[in-house]
């Protein structure tokens, strides 16, 4: 069930709005998230197998404002009902591991297009 998800592209019109032109702030952007990306999926990661709800509904909740800023808003919901499922106190661990599995997948494939993207930027 989860391939059947789309991973639309990100959508970086907010992005590119506030950097009013600055390549610079867009390249700055994007390494900054492919930096803290990674390491709140390990948390959360790490979490879930530890069964360590409030470790994996803070994660979420750091990461979900990151991925609106890019445009990921399917993404951005997915953490939002990880984090509530979370935060609910012991939730389904096999739910909360489908759906971290599906949006990390996704995640990690537009931090791949954002390095495209910030390619193109320096080229």
């Amino acid at each position: 069930m989860a391939e059947a998800l789309s991973n639309p592209e990100p959508d970086l019109s907010f992005l590119y709005e506030i950097a009013d032109g600055s390549d610079d702030f867009i390249v700055e952007s994007i390494d900054m998230f492919s930096q803290q990306t990674p390491q709140l999926l390990e948390e959360i990661g790490r979490g879930i197998s530890d069964q360590n709800w409030s470790v994996v509904g803070a994660a979420a909740h750091k990461l979900k404002p990151n991925l609106g800023f890019f445009g990921m808003h399917t993404l951005q919901q997915m953490m939002g009902d990880i984090e509530h499922l979370a935060k609910g106190g012991v939730p389904d661990a096999g739910i909360v591991t489908e759906k971290y599995t599906t949006a990390k997948g996704m995640i990690e494939e537009n931090l791949v297009r954002l390095q495209v993207i910030k390619a193109e930027k320096l080229g």
